[in-house]
This record gives structure tokens, sequence and C-alpha cells, in this order.
């Protein structure tokens, strides 16, 4: 597809618009039909992603408010066709960006999509902004209903480490929204949450920026989710939050730790379960085996690298090749995670809204 902007096979998704163009949105195709939609949810998740919610993101203000402009009976049924969702720029700055227009920034997509294609929106980075995300949460969000209605599956992310900095006693089988959306960095152990609120203060006062780690459960997950080969479970949940801005590393289970364990340490033995579900006694699998999940809380990590805009002066190249400096100027979160959160959780909601409905439509006959 053109620009790699389409997503899912069954539940399909495509995504338009630039940061500092009239507007983002996406069109979802394959929801199935009369499905109970409420849009208060869609909006609620685009709140947790939108701009300016704390002092520890992005002065940018957006209220990105939802228009749903096809697809729905009444405002609340879906039809079976595609739903078309959009959000309008309000508070444009492309004037922010003028110095940028003849030097590439560090770490940005600049570079590489100017010499892919020879034209950029080069306006807060056009396509390969985190404002392109707008549509992937709106699409997530309908997602998720799907998921809950038809499986009862949750889906909740937080911020498990913020540079050094990290929490090390959330229980993924535990933690609820309530206790991620308690404070601003959306981390659910407070004591932790407000060391990483300092530190982030304390790097952006530096002018400065820095990454992390957000980890994500979905609980009550469908059994058999996910294709032999080439279209494991695992894969297409790697490809999908891998496409997020600013990712850069993506673990499963036990993940890299459990290289560190004996085969007779890491494996997950079954045991008998009340009402005849696969049950494991550990799960360090992440709850997907062979590709396919097995009906245990899949739980992965994320990594995401330091904002690449900064306001300290770096080294570059202009677009003729010839050495300069950039100090990133215009509206940047110095930490993307606190608003990352919603974005992972809507890219695994679509991963698996689209493996139910490929599962539905090859095993349910017989």
């Amino acid at each position: 597809m053109a620009m790699g902007s389409s997503f899912g096979d069954l539940f399909r998704i495509s995504t338009f618009g630039e940061s500092h163009g009239g507007g983002v949105g996406v069109i979802v195709e394959g929801c199935p039909p009369r499905l109970n939609l409420r849009i208060e949810s869609i909006q609620a998740e685009l709140d947790r992603r939108k701009p300016g919610q704390s002092h520890i993101t992005t002065p940018r203000k957006e209220a990105d408010q939802v228009e749903i402009l096809s697809g729905l009976l009444d405002g609340e049924t879906t039809l079976g066709t595609p739903i078309a969702m959009v959000v309008r720029n309000k508070d444009q700055r492309p004037g922010d960006y003028k110095d940028m227009a003849v030097a590439f920034r560090p770490s940005h997509a600049d570079a590489t999509y100017q010499a892919k294609y020879g034209i950029q929106a080069r306006s807060g980075g056009g396509r390969a902004s985190a404002r392109e995300t707008i549509g992937r949460v709106a699409a997530g969000a309908i997602a998720k209903q799907l998921l809950k209605q038809a499986a009862g599956t949750e889906i909740l992310a937080w911020v498990k480490r913020i540079h050094t900095i990290e929490a090390s006693g959330i229980d993924p089988r535990q933690v609820q929204l309530s206790d991620v959306e308690a404070n601003i960095v959306r981390c659910p152990e407070p004591a932790i949450a407000e060391r990483m609120v300092e530190r982030i203060e304390a790097i952006g006062r530096e002018g400065d920026s820095c990454g992390g780690v957000i980890e994500c459960v979905v609980r009550h997950p469908a059994i058999g989710l996910g294709m032999p080969v080439f279209d494991k479970l695992e894969a297409d949940l790697a490809k999908a939050v891998m496409s997020l801005p600013a990712t850069k590393g993506f673990e499963i289970g036990s993940g890299f730790d459990g290289t560190l364990l004996k085969g007779s340490e890491h494996n997950d033995a079954f045991v008998p379960s009340d009402d005849g579900r696969l049950k494991t006694a550990t799960n360090n699998s992440g709850g997907i085996q062979g590709g396919i999940s097995n009906g245990e809380p899949i739980v992965i990590r994320v990594a995401f690298k330091p904002t690449a805009t900064i306001r300290k002066e770096q080294q570059t190249i202009d677009s003729n090749g010839k050495a300069t400096t950039l100090a990133g100027k215009g509206r940047h979160d110095p930490c993307v995670l606190p608003r990352a959160v919603p974005m992972v959780e809507a890219m695994v909601a679509l991963v698996l809204a689209d493996h139910l409905l490929r599962q539905q439509g090859q095993c349910s006959l017989w």
C-alpha cells in the first residue's frame, strides 16, 4: 500500500492526514454489523492521547474532538460498512518549523523521507508525526468494544519505566484502569510515579528528553488467535506496536530475561482447570504458544526512545549535505510515554480484533 498507511486483513484500517494539515483520521473496514458502539468511549481514548493534558506533555492545545462521518445507524450501531472518522487540527503552527525546512532533525524521519520520496511535509514531521496515531487510537477504541462484547477481552497498558526509574511491583493480573489514570505519568505505582514525573521535569529543564518502557496486558483473550508460521500472533503484535513512532524494542512474556533460564525453569506446565480451558501454572510464554493464544493473559512490553526533538543544539546537515547545527523549536513532549499508553492499547486491540475475525472465518463452521 502507498506509504504504508493501511493495517490489518479483515479488520482493516487506513489512516490519513498530516500533523499541521487540515486534520487527521481513519477509515475502518470490516467491522461487523450490529455492534453497539459508544462514541463517548472513542472520545475518551482520544482524550487520553491528546496533547496539553499535563505539564509533562506538549503544550499544543487540541480538543481532538472526533467526527464520525459514516458507518453508523443513529450514531450508535455499526452497519458493516466503512466507518470514517476525522479530527480537525486547530492549533497548527507550521512557522515553528521554518528552520527545519532546510536542516534535517537528528533521529527524525526528515532525511530518510527526503531520500526516499524527494519531497516531504516538513511541518511537524507530516505522516511521521505522532499526531497520525489519532486515527489508530480512534479505530482501536472500536476494536476494544468489539473484543469486549464478543469475547469479554480487556486491554490495559501502563508506564513501567521512565529513563532509569522502573516500577517492579505491578501485577498485570490485578492492575486496573483507575490505577493507571491516577497520575499524569500513567504508572500504577504512586511512589514510583512521583519519581518518574520529577525525572521528566528535570530532564525537560535541561532541554533534553527521555524514553522508557510501556507494559500491556490482554485479559481474557480468546483461545486460538494467531496462525502458524508467518502470521503468529506475537509477530503481528510486534509489527503493530513497532509501527508506532519512537518504538525501539518489543518483548512478550519472559522476554529477554527468559534467555537466562533453563528449559525446565521456563516451560509453562499445563494444569487441570474447572472449565476445561487450557491453563498453565506459569505464564513465561506471555499467553501465546506456537504463535497461537492459549487463553492466559497476553503480556507484552514496548521500548520507546527519547523524544528526538530537543532544545539543545545538535550537529546535522542541510538539504544540500552541508554541515550545520540545529536546536529544536515547536511544542514537543519531553517524554512520549504517558501519551503513548493508549496508542499501545489501540494497536494491540486492532491485531486481536483482526485475528478474532480471521479465527471465526476459518474455524467456526465445524
